[in-house]
């Protein structure tokens, strides 16, 4: 993630206001509302005053007809008061639940941009939380506290203005009293700010090693190891419970000590109010209206305790966040793009040499040139670089030097849209979405209707295995595809790609994880997916190189052979033994 300093949360809040100007759009119409509606509680303390001073302490008898019609006139602001109110919250709700929906795609659509390196290297728990559970924590601030902190602090504004107009002293007592009081809430605010962001780095380790138990229960039951698995998950949540348990107790101080600060400053205002008053010209309506004042800040400062608390875990949800949103793609969008040349593409590495973020060299000075419409395989042992080559080929990873050219073009200077166009990949293990094979199918073309689909699979002589699935294309594959064995999975992968027709085409290892029976219609279509365009395998199965027009032998991260089969075989080599080897596994 970014090594930028730790924000604060208003620092943060500014931030997410500059990234997302939907959350700001109308503020100020939505200020003047919480405005009108905030100087209608203000009017309270003045009837009350009025009333008091002229209609009841200032005549021998009460005076109805004055009495009603002050009532009216305060009932009538009131009414004012929850008209504007209610539109303020309205407003602020509507703008929260919108700009917060386009920070949550934001966020997606950065972690989309990131380089595969870095999505692989993050636990998947810990980025779902920071779509989900962190910006629902700023939903849950913004839906409440936001909004109620908003329309408290207007008033807080009007309620010290009209006290100063009341009696400046008594002012001066309550503001200073609050004022202390905020620089003990700014200290304890950054303990708290502490204790939530350590509460989120909590629930993301629960979020991950939760997903992981349950994606990997097959692994887990057949070594019988429920019980590592069990702990393992429960020393999180407790850890987590941890957290949150320290957290909730400094809520519970911080709210606590409001109730406090509310006493300490009714006894402080009564008190002076009472020996100073007749001194300072002040009546009983005046000091009554005073104490009405008081209660209108204090509500707010308590409500500022509450809300301290649900904006430092906002704060925290914020930071993480925009920590994804700092992070630079390592593979970046070229500013200006070029398109790859029409026809087919060919594929050439030039002294291309990379290596992973925690260990040595995993490719080596790699210089290789792949003509248009040739059929290349990739051998080697595990670990000789073959997976990254096919990686690098596509533009998954990116050379720590050299070139990668696709047609002619690096592939730094391709726009990402052409190139996923007219570049397809087929992964070890074919993902597949918690969806239909159908939809799955149209992640290589979106617009392709389900007559599209059938032709497709028809071409690759899959009818007969699609019509043996108890829905057809309308089968649900699962979660991962786990409905799916795993050649069925590589089956509607490879079929995805040829649905994409592709100019280059790269399989990496597209059928070491088949199961027997389906290997034979796996082979025959990716020989009938391959036939006419560049392609570039990453052979498990030693009879791809075998049938390939070109096969590149890797050991230990460099390119050591290069030849036909029948070549290869001539040298004694690497690949004649890697042959060897392969031909006496297959005959035991």
């Amino acid at each position: 993630m970014s090594d930028r300093p730790l924000l604060s949360t208003s620092a943060a809040i500014r931030r997410v206001l500059a990234e997302v100007p939907s959350l700001r759009q109308g503020l100020r119409l939505t200020l003047l509302f919480a405005l009108v509606g905030t100087a209608v509680r203000i009017t309270i303390p003045i009837a009350v005053q009025q009333l008091v001073d002229h209609d009841i302490i200032g005549q021998t008898t009460v005076d109805m007809t004055s009495v009603s019609q002050r009532i009216a006139v305060l009932t009538s602001f009131v009414l004012m008061g929850i008209v504007a109110q209610r539109a303020t919250l309205i407003r602020l709700a509507t703008r929260a639940a919108i700009g917060l929906s386009e920070l949550r795609v934001k966020t997606f659509n950065h972690l989309l941009n990131l380089s595969v390196l870095h999505v692989e290297a993050e636990r998947r728990g810990t980025l779902v939380s920071r779509v989900t559970s962190d910006v629902t924590s700023i939903q849950e601030f913004m839906d409440w506290g936001g909004m109620e902190f908003v329309v408290e602090s207007a008033q807080v504004l009007l309620a010290v203005t009209v006290m100063a107009v009341y009696e400046w002293r008594l002012a001066v007592l309550v503001l200073t009293a609050t004022i202390l009081y905020g620089l003990l809430l700014t200290y304890f605010q950054r303990i708290l700010q502490r204790a939530h962001d350590d509460v989120r780095e909590r629930v993301a380790v629960s979020m991950s090693r939760l997903g992981e138990s349950i994606a990997g229960v097959s692994v887990v039951r057949a070594y019988g190891a429920e019980t590592a698995a069990k702990a393992r998950v429960d020393q999180s949540f407790e850890h987590q419970y941890q957290a949150e348990f320290r957290t909730a107790k400094l809520g519970a101080v911080l709210f606590s000590s409001a109730e406090v600060f509310t006493g300490l400053i009714t006894v402080a205002v009564i008190g002076v109010g009472v020996a100073f008053g007749n001194a300072w010209g002040l009546s009983a309506g005046d000091l009554l209206a005073f104490l009405f004042l008081v209660g209108l800040i204090v509500g707010p400062v308590q409500l500022m305790v509450e809300v301290l608390d649900h904006a430092q875990s906002a704060g925290a949800g914020l930071r993480r966040i925009l920590r994804v949103l700092d992070t630079e793609p390592e593979i970046a969008e070229p500013v200006d793009s070029t398109t790859l040349p029409a026809g087919g593409l060919g594929l050439s590495f030039d002294h291309v040499r990379f290596r992973y973020p925690t260990g040595d060299d995993v490719l080596i000075d790699v210089s290789v040139d792949i003509a248009v419409g040739q059929r290349v395989a990739i051998v080697g042992e595990t670990g000789s670089g073959k997976s990254t080559f096919a990686k690098l080929a596509v533009h998954l990873l990116e050379p720590a030097d050299g070139l990668v050219r696709i047609g002619g073009v690096d592939v730094h200077a391709v726009g990402r849209s052409d190139l996923r166009s007219r570049v397809a990949f087929v992964p070890q293990e074919g993902f597949l979405f918690n969806t239909t094979v159908a939809e799955n199918l149209r992640y290589g073309s979106l617009d392709a209707t389900d007559a599209d689909l059938l032709k497709a699979l028809a071409e690759l002589e899959l009818t007969h295995w699609v019509n043996g699935l108890p829905n057809g294309l309308a089968t649900e594959v699962g979660e991962r595809g786990a409905n799916l064995s795993a050649g069925e999975r590589q089956l509607v992968a490879l079929t995805r790609a040829w649905i994409s027709d592709p100019d280059l085409l790269v399989l990496d290892e597209a059928t070491s994880a088949v199961d027997p029976a389906l290997e034979v219609q796996l082979r025959r279509a990716i020989e009938r997916v391959t036939q006419g365009r560049t392609s570039v395998t990453v052979a498990h199965r030693l009879s791809t190189a075998e049938a390939a027009d070109q096969v590149l032998v890797f050991d230990k991260g460099r390119l050591v052979e290069r030849g036909t089969h029948m070549e290869l075989l001539a040298l004694e080599g690497v690949y004649a033994a890697l042959h060897a080897d392969w031909t006496v596994g297959t005959v035991n």
